[in-house]
């Protein structure tokens, strides 16, 4: 498959939130992106290993390995997370990550002889079929490649799970905008909170100070934003979907050290920061998921000042996502991004 590496001043643009997942101590992001649908997939690399948990609030998940997180279940250690487009599908692509970190030799010990590590690696997918040619998805190839590209500069906007992410779909995909993946990050007494989240939601981006939407459903002339709950609350009925066609997936990420338990409270928390930056959110057609990871790499925080760090840096990496976006036209569709709408607008 083709891969494409986003250009540095569009990727890196000065985004309206600083920071970074990888900042977290330990902590790499590696994507791959597949131009021809587009469609791709974003790797959490944790190698020397991290505790993990999960929390689903969407009604239409893909996930794999989130059982293991639970806190009553054995296996203790996280070694990358896969954020992948191409739906359950997508799913796919784990097995090569998995294959990129046995070749490294990080994986749970299973036993002394060569080989015998387990690399565990959760993963969650994104619907985005509904671009170009749905045969085209992330698979093996794409997850190893995600690993090869690994770094502790992750781009932002159009790459990754986030290449075919779309927002603000309530009322259809022609009154839809481009969404994307971003990072964000808050530091606080040498202890840091970071979140990756690629962002595909059936609602709209809104800015978390205010409420006021930043990208999702246009209006009738496609120039403006229409404010899905506030139209809805008006009376505008929404379209029918399909359950599972959105989905916001994503990473917290800390290097305080927290137990099993406590990586399945803070990945709660960060779906506070969904709720501030998305509406709607947690919706039937969306399969909302966050992971969170802790390396223990730096010293201890109040726990409940970590989850509000957690909230906030989800929040945060929403915008980013859909700041960092750039718009796409397909043969029926015409995709902007906030930015191409605030432009236009000027």
């Amino acid at each position: 498959m083709p891969r494409q590496s986003a250009s540095p001043a569009a990727a890196r643009t000065a985004l309206p939130y600083p920071g970074s997942i990888t900042q977290v101590r330990g902590i790499e992001v590696g994507h791959f992106t597949d131009t021809r649908r587009p469609t791709g997939c974003s790797v959490v690399l944790a190698r020397a290993g991290a505790s993990g948990g999960v929390d689903v609030r969407g009604a239409a998940p893909g996930t794999r390995e989130t059982d293991l997180l639970d806190p009553a279940n054995l296996v203790g250690v996280v070694h990358a997370v896969l954020l992948s487009g191409g739906s359950a599908w997508g799913l796919d692509a784990a097995s090569g990550v998995m294959r990129w970190l046995d070749e490294q030799g990080v994986g749970l010990y299973v036993g002394s002889a060569p080989g015998q590590v387990v690399p565990i690696v959760p993963a969650a997918v994104l619907f985005d079929l509904h671009l170009g040619d749905a045969r085209i998805r992330p698979g093996d190839t794409a997850g190893y490649a995600a690993c090869d590209s690994a770094s502790d500069e992750p781009l932002q906007g159009n790459v990754g799970a986030g290449a075919g992410a779309t927002v603000g779909k309530l009322f259809g995909m022609p009154f839809a905008m481009k969404g994307g993946i971003g990072t964000a990050s808050v530091t606080l007494d040498g202890v840091t909170v970071g979140a990756l989240i690629a962002v595909n939601a059936l609602g709209d981006v809104v800015d978390p100070a205010t409420g006021t939407p930043i990208a999702g459903a246009r209006t009738e002339d496609g120039q403006g934003l229409r404010g899905s709950v506030s139209a809805v609350l008006a009376g505008d009925a929404p379209l029918s979907l399909l359950a599972g066609v959105n989905t916001t997936i994503g990473v917290v990420a800390t290097d305080a050290p927290l137990s099993k338990a406590q990586c399945q409270r803070l990945a709660g928390a960060g779906h506070d920061g969904l709720a501030r930056a998305i509406r709607p959110v947690h919706t039937m057609s969306d399969g909302d998921t966050l992971f969170a990871l802790a390396t223990g790499m730096s010293g201890g925080l109040d726990f409940n000042v970590l989850c509000t760090m957690a909230g906030e840096a989800v929040a945060r990496a929403c915008v980013n996502a859909v700041r960092a976006a750039q718009g796409i036209q397909t043969d029926t569709l015409n995709l902007p991004s906030a930015t191409d709408l605030i432009a236009a607008c000027a």
